[in-house]
């Protein structure tokens, strides 16, 4: 089940942006939100979508909660898509 959730988060443009973003720092939700035209709800459902998946975690401090990669469950996709390959130098 936790594949599929990846996966299926992985799925949509806006959450793989999301991701990309938060590669290099960590940041609010509204940081984040300025970055897409979208409403702040919906950038508040793929942030939920991208925690259920454990790709990203959440920090509160202060009034803000930070949002920043979890890149041990992209490492485990990318070992389960090169088994599956057949790559044995993974």
């Amino acid at each position: 089940m936790a594949l599929q959730n990846t996966l299926k988060a992985l799925a949509d443009p806006i959450r793989r942006e999301i991701l990309d973003l938060l590669k290099n720092q960590k940041m609010s939700a509204g940081e984040i939100a300025e970055r897409f035209p979208v409403t702040a709800a919906s950038i508040s459902r793929h942030l939920s979508v991208l925690k259920e998946a454990d790709l990203i975690r959440d920090t509160r401090e202060g009034k803000f909660i930070f949002y920043e990669l979890n890149a041990s469950v992209l490492e485990e996709v990318l070992l389960w898509l090169a088994n599956l390959k057949g790559d044995k130098g993974v």
